[in-house]
């Protein structure tokens, strides 16, 4: 069976996306990284509520690396997340499968998110042991590799089918710094859209914010992986991600409704070129109109990477 992880940044989305979607995924600023929407602890009791009205699960973004005064507050959240009845969460800093392990009554089952780590069978493999239920696979791991791959996971691989990359984490505060010496006052959020362009080539689009986890930078190019789907579940890859941190609305639902599509095509054997084609028409109408998409590291030659 497919499996939808769709981002969620409100309540209202929420109800609209959890027809298309088998897992809402959603955080709060303090513990999660990148995120739509930050939520407060009662919508994410409203949240979890939701989506098990409605059959489906809830998982939570704990997958940010928790520095000392950080993880002292972790876990007073993962008791929160038990109280609520959360699915499982996503973490990546091994000090809170430390944590659960320490304290039982604290333990959720977890999604190893390494991010750019997570590049092999064996390290999925190793968390499994730890207790990981599955682990997100990074997103520069060509399709040669994840064939491989598929033949010796233990556990499910998360695969990005749609949305942005982050290529570069930083706790440094460089925006700010960049306005502090530039004397300039100026937004780091999310919500203010800054981007970095390359020199000399304009066209370029670097997202680029700052929040308590420091300073994120995403691709050029988004994903968009419709055109590849049957080959993915050709090799057990079901497990796919959607992030709409910068699709917002309406138009993210419009995009999680047409891999709902291709699933319960391919599900069925009735995956024709037409009806794929079809899709990806939808899924560009509905991509922001300032953001390009690509299939990212999916083609690429192995033996290329350095």
């Amino acid at each position: 069976m497919i499996t939808i992880i769709a981002t969620v940044e409100s309540i209202e989305q929420a109800h609209k996306l959890l027809p298309s979607v088998d897992v809402l995924f959603f955080g709060e600023e303090r513990f999660g990284l990148r995120l739509p929407h930050h939520f407060s602890r009662e919508e994410q009791r409203e949240l979890v509520t939701l989506a098990h009205q409605h059959g489906k699960k809830a998982m939570v973004a704990v997958n940010g690396i928790m520095h000392p005064e950080k993880m002292k507050e972790v876990p007073e959240y993962l008791a929160f997340l038990k109280e609520i009845n959360v699915d499982v969460i996503s973490l990546g800093d091994p000090g809170i499968v430390y944590i659960m392990r320490k304290h039982p009554e604290l333990a959720l089952p977890y999604v190893y998110d390494g991010e750019t780590l997570v590049t092999s069978a064996r390290q999925m493999n190793f968390w499994a042991k730890k207790g990981a239920v599955g682990a997100v696979l990074a997103r520069e791991v060509p399709f040669e590799e994840m064939k491989i791959m598929s033949k010796e996971l233990a556990i499910p691989a998360e695969v990005l089918v749609y949305g942005a990359t982050c290529i570069h984490q930083s706790l440094r505060p460089l925006l700010k710094n960049y306005y502090n010496f530039t004397q300039q006052k100026e937004s780091v959020s999310k919500e203010r859209g800054l981007f970095l362009a390359e020199p000399k080539k304009a066209e370029t689009h670097y997202s680029i914010f700052e929040d308590s986890h420091g300073t994120h930078i995403f691709a050029d190019k988004d994903i968009q992986l419709m055109n590849e789907l049957a080959d993915l579940v050709a090799y057990q890859f079901t497990t796919w991600k959607l992030d709409g941190i910068f699709c917002p609305g309406d138009d993210f639902v419009a995009i999680a409704a047409c891999f709902d599509q291709a699933r319960q095509a391919l599900e069925k054997g009735e995956f024709d070129d037409a009806l794929r084609l079809s899709l990806s028409e939808q899924i560009e109408k509905h991509h922001p109109v300032n953001r390009e998409l690509t299939t990212g590291f999916y083609y690429i030659d192995p033996d290329a990477i350095k």
